[in-house]
């Protein structure tokens, strides 16, 4: 639950210009994520949200500018480790298997990583299809991203 809140409240910010943690309170109350400010207060830390300022001159948050690739390199560490049951492969094809509703969520931060010999990716509701350039560099991937899971 904890990795699907993570991923809405990352969506959330990149979609509206988002000040204070009440609003963010209010817009994951919206989406199903009946939670208190304390724990949008814990989440804000963990996910290491910042206020950044908008052109109108006020704030929001954003993930951290400074260090963009550590940054999401956390995220989806976190993100992938607490999302994905299965990882697979075929010829050059990746299959990623993931808990119901985090599978957009999961590719979108794969995507943010650009990997080498990636061609592409597509996501249903709990499954990832990766294109991979070679059998070789599917194999590398694969055993790249067991490793983050812990196999």
């Amino acid at each position: 639950m904890k990795a699907k809140r993570h991923a809405k409240i990352l969506e959330l910010i990149s979609e509206y210009p988002i000040n204070t943690q009440e609003e963010l309170l209010s817009r994951l109350n919206e989406s199903g994520f009946y939670v208190t400010q304390a724990t949008v207060s814990r989440d804000i830390k963990e996910l290491r949200l910042i206020k950044t300022q908008s052109p109108g001159g006020g704030y929001h948050y954003t993930t951290n500018q400074k260090d963009g690739s550590a940054d999401m390199s956390f995220k989806f560490h976190v993100l992938f480790s607490e999302s994905v049951k299965a990882i697979d492969f075929a010829n050059n094809l990746v299959v990623i298997k993931c808990f119901t509703g985090m599978a957009n969520a999961v590719c979108a931060a794969l995507d943010s990583m650009h990997w080498k010999d990636l061609v592409g990716t597509i996501a249903g509701d709990d499954t990832i299809l990766i294109v991979m350039r070679d059998l070789a560099s599917a194999e590398n991937f694969v055993l790249q991203l067991n490793k983050l899971i812990g196999r």
